[in-house]
């Protein structure tokens, strides 16, 4: 992470309500790209200072938020009452004014803003005299958006929200995008001058180039080319569209870094993701949470692979889900496998055709290819388990290990109760109920002797085919 010289503070706005979401939580706890747009916020915060200089300003469902904040260091200014932007620096002021260097303030329902276009206009403000700098974009139409008015010199002189605008202000396209970096101490030694006389009755930010300005002092405006990356999200439309540009964003970056993905624009992969090089990723698939996957692996189509770390030539079929579990090189599964959280497949092995995996250790080179269920097992090194096989875990009331030793082969359909261990080398007969331990290189047989009765077949058909007696 490249860390600016000027020490920079940073305040993310997240304090709304967020009511055109029609929703029961706040705005902020919306995910887009695989995170809440708070986390993208506090990322991007995070690539510019360091954790012990990020504020987050919380309101609404306050302790909600917070718990969805999980890097150690980072403050939390409370906003009890929405008295507007302006309002929410104030009462963060105690926490803050101390503090020198640049102020950076965001909004926290954000998630498209890079942290290099902060940056860059935090460079804007060290590499000039300006008491600050704020983000604008040329707009075809900026309906909604403060205009950005300029003075004779260029430089910002007022920012007049829309429904304050005169007729010649409004016909101006450049707009306001709502993210600011000051001099933290031109700031605070103004923002006091903020004054809620308007009427809304609330105290804005963009008050303080006014303020800055009658103080003798300028503020800058950094136009950016693209306005979709200040997009603000205000309701389910906006959610999505966010969504599909950082996901767009993410396939791109993917891309360049050579992995081949198929039908790009099926494909859903979240911004953590982790992949190699020469990785193959096939149409549908779904790539989530923080998710690494080695080079010259292949994802199957509409597989689903979630919080989980594939090694190198991992091999993932079709129509199969992975869940916080790790394969290790040239593993494989699917297709039409589901490995549950808590597996670890290790090098060369095979989970095939609906084998399902829970909380299992599957050693090197083992094979479990079709129709299992293996939950809470430690599978030696190039076991063989029959089509059928059933782990009974559970009794239910608790779980209980399944142990089977190198080399071992478990027959088809044999269903094995825990607890219970099967020695190395151990046999297993088709069919078998295997209730007690298997010594190494035993066979075991836990099933009725088979009975022939000739004829029998015969003589029920016959019967079954004879008239019924009279009177019957």
């Amino acid at each position: 992470m490249e860390r600016m010289e000027t020490p920079v503070t940073v305040v993310i706005l997240a304090a709304g309500l967020g009511t055109r979401m029609k929703s029961h939580k706040a705005k902020v706890l919306h995910r887009a790209g695989g995170k809440t747009l708070v986390e993208h916020a506090v990322d991007r915060a995070l690539a510019l200072t360091s954790a012990e200089r990020v504020f987050v300003v919380v309101g609404h469902q306050a302790e909600r938020v917070r718990a969805a904040v999980t890097t150690p260091g980072i403050g939390f200014i409370e906003q009890t009452e929405q008295l507007g932007t302006g309002h929410a620096l104030l009462v963060g002021r105690d926490a803050l004014s101390h503090l020198d260097g640049n102020l950076v303030i965001f909004y926290g329902d954000g998630p498209l803003l890079r942290a290099a276009t902060v940056r860059r206009l935090i460079e804007t403000v060290d590499a000039s005299d300006a008491a600050g700098a704020l983000l604008s974009a040329d707009m075809p139409d900026p309906t909604g958006y403060g205009r950005v008015v300029r003075g004779t010199s260029d430089e910002v002189t007022t920012i007049v929200e829309q429904n304050a605008a005169t007729a010649e202000q409004l016909a101006i396209h450049e707009a306001n995008m709502g993210i600011y970096c000051y001099r933290a101490e031109l700031f605070w030694r103004h923002a006091v001058e903020m004054r809620p006389d308007n009427p809304a009755h609330e105290y804005y930010l963009t008050d303080m180039v006014q303020i800055l300005n009658r103080a003798g002092h300028h503020v800058r405006a950094m136009k950016i080319d693209d306005p979709r990356e200040c997009l603000g999200i205000n309701d389910r439309v906006e959610l999505a569209e966010a969504d599909r540009l950082l996901r767009e964003r993410k396939l791109r970056e993917l891309m360049l870094a050579g992995v081949t993905i198929e039908k790009p624009e099926t494909v859903t992969i979240d911004g953590g993701v982790e992949i190699g090089i020469d990785t193959v990723v096939e149409p549908f698939a779904r790539i989530l949470g923080n998710t690494s996957i080695g080079e010259n692996c292949r994802i199957g189509a509409s597989s689903i692979i979630e919080n989980s770390i594939l090694a190198d030539e991992v091999v993932i079929g079709p129509l199969t889900v992975v869940t916080a579990s790790r394969l290790e090189r040239g593993a494989q599964a699917g297709p039409f496998s589901r490995l549950r959280p808590g597996n670890y497949v290790a090098e060369g092995a095979h989970v095939g055709n609906f084998v399902e995996l829970k909380k299992t250790r599957l050693g090197p080179g083992a094979k479990a290819n079709h129709l299992a269920y293996l939950g809470d097992a430690e599978i030696g090194a190039k076991a063989n388990i029959g089509a059928g096989t059933i782990t009974c875990n559970y009794d239910g009331v608790h779980k209980h290990p399944t142990r089977i030793g190198d080399g071992a082969f478990v027959g088809s359909n044999s269903t094995l109760v825990a607890p219970l261990e099967i020695g190395d080398g151990a046999y297993l007969a088709a069919g078998s109920v295997i209730t007690e331990q298997v010594p190494a290189d035993s066979l075991a047989v836990g099933r009725a002797r088979q009975v022939n009765k000739e004829g029998w077949a015969k003589k029920r058909r016959a019967r079954l085919a004879a008239p019924p007696a009279a009177g019957k």
